[in-house]
């Protein structure tokens, strides 16, 4: 069974940084699409940033894209978001979340591929 838990959210000023992390057990890298979306009130969950180890595959929505660095440590089994120069449309309930099998490149932001899910962290950006 695939578990995650993400931290690292919290109250960040406008132009300020975050490092979200998600720790894992029950995945291996190579065969999942390990990522982070993000859901703010009103609106749809979108795919932030994700990737796939085995073949190398990363996605940065575009609203993100020169802002934000998905990163990971397989010994660890944690994968990281930093977000730099943040602004107030930041602001959401960030989760990580797991696929297996690793969805291709033109499906990769489908929510629905996505089984397992952490229990989400709030980034507040302040202006």
């Amino acid at each position: 069974e695939v578990q995650l838990q993400a931290s690292g959210g919290g109250l960040v000023q406008v132009g300020g940084s975050v490092i979200l992390t998600c720790a894992g057990s029950g995945f291996s890298f190579p065969d999942h699409a390990i990522g982070w979306f993000r859901q703010a009130p009103g609106k749809e969950r979108e795919g932030v940033a994700i990737f796939t180890s085995g073949d190398g595959t990363t996605y940065y929505a575009d609203s993100v894209k020169g802002r934000s660095t998905i990163s990971s440590d397989h010994d660890k089994n944690t994968v990281y978001l930093l977000m730099i120069g943040l602004k107030p449309e930041d602001t959401a309930v960030y989760y990580c979340a797991a696929a297996d099998p690793a969805p291709p490149l033109s499906l990769i932001t489908d929510t629905t591929l996505f089984a397992s899910w952490g229990q989400g962290t709030q980034v507040t950006v302040s202006s």
